[in-house]
């Protein structure tokens, strides 16, 4: 039994308006409709964003607004047809920040302040897991004040001059390109790490499925590393697997318990599962073929099919290898089948884990000009 279950924190992505949603005007203050106008590419891009398990706030400064220097009047009839035009694309905001004050008030509503966002900050929103997007550097120093992830609609070049280097590790992209914004929380999505702690063992996994972090393997079994090893190499992801197990008792809570956290998250890094492909790998190795066949419906079912005569491959039983890939299966909540044949059985086994990979690589594939489920159920 674990020590270390939670309920899943929320997330959530503050966006400023203008400047970052729509274009801003040279004296900064969108008053009509004729004055309307989007930044290009950002409906497309929220509309990729949109269901990815974020809450969508909009946070913005917009001084003196309800004074003679900004009637209401002139504001709300251009900000009411950018909601609309993009809730006619899917794009709702769950929450509508707007700060009144002017710079000069120091308010503490004012981005960069907090002081709005404090229902934010009650321990229920996983910040680190949050973004802040904008055009300027409050938002980056926004994003430095939640504990977020800043993103500043900027090039790299111009970023570098408006950012101080205080907030400079808050800020994890700059870039002009509203696509390239999408692109980037989509991949954050596809990311997971699972601690799991028992009176056996102590296990720490970190998964990125698009292979953009660290790889490392050290389980204490060397055969069972080797193993592990083939999924970063054939899966195209990257794959850290800690684990400091009683293995002065045996190797069965080692390999089970790596097996557990790994599944949680490989499940937990496929996310919404929007545009994967879902299904996935037949190869030879030498002598030896294996056959998995991988189903990332969000149901469990289990078939195995392998025979060995040997009792250990190095230092790892093979009679565990089965448990090992049940728990899998449980665990990413997928149909599993798996079925080899071989001589060799290091060949046997490691054919096993290569087409296992392959079929990981295979399933998770995105198609990056669909964002739709792979199920005609509209769920998975």
């Amino acid at each position: 039994m674990t020590t270390n279950s939670t309920a899943p924190l929320k997330r959530a992505i503050f966006i400023d308006r203008d400047g970052t949603i729509i274009k801003e005007p040279a004296d900064e203050q969108i008053d009509s409709l004729e004055k309307l106008e989007f930044v290009p590419g950002v409906i497309s891009a929220l509309r990729h964003i949109v269901g990815q398990g974020y809450e969508l706030v909009m946070v913005t400064n917009q001084d003196g607004l309800g004074t003679d220097s900004f009637p209401e009047d002139t504001f709300w009839p251009a900000h009411n047809k950018m909601l609309s035009t993009l809730a006619g694309e899917g794009i709702t905001f769950d929450d509508q920040l707007i700060d009144r004050t002017f710079p000069a008030d120091n308010a503490p509503t004012r981005k960069p302040g907090t002081a709005m966002l404090t229902r934010y900050m009650d321990g229920s929103y996983d910040l680190a897991a949050s973004f802040v997007i904008g055009d300027r550097a409050t938002d980056i120093q926004l994003a430095h004040n939640l504990g977020a992830q800043g993103i500043l609609l900027q090039s790299p070049e111009v970023a570098a001059t408006m950012i101080d280097e205080a907030c400079r590790e808050s800020m994890v992209l700059a870039t002009e390109d509203w696509a390239a914004v999408a692109e980037r929380i989509r991949r954050t999505e596809r990311r997971a790490e699972v601690s799991r702690h028992t009176a056996e063992t102590d296990i720490h996994i970190v998964v990125d499925l698009d292979g953009e972090g660290e790889t490392r393997i050290d389980t204490g079994l060397k055969f069972y590393d080797h193993m592990l090893s083939q999924l970063p190499h054939h899966a195209g992801i990257s794959l850290v697997a800690v684990c400091k197990g009683d293995l002065e008792v045996d190797e069965h809570h080692t390999m089970e318990d790596v097996a557990i956290a790994l599944g949680e998250a490989i499940y937990t890094a496929l996310g919404s599962k929007r545009g994967m492909e879902r299904y996935g790998f037949v190869l030879p190795m030498d002598e030896s073929r294996a056959m998995v066949l991988l189903d990332f419906g969000g149901r469990a079912d289990f078939d195995w099919d392998v025979k060995f005569t040997r009792e250990y491959i190095g230092d790892t039983p093979t009679e565990m290898f089965k448990h090992v890939f049940h728990s899998l299966c449980v665990a990413m909540r997928c149909n599993l089948h798996i079925s080899a044949r071989g001589e060799n059985e290091h060949h046997l086994i490691e054919g096993v884990f290569k087409a296992f990979a392959r079929a990981i690589r295979q399933a998770i594939r995105r198609d990056v000009f669909s964002y739709s489920l792979p199920s005609s159920k509209g769920c998975l």
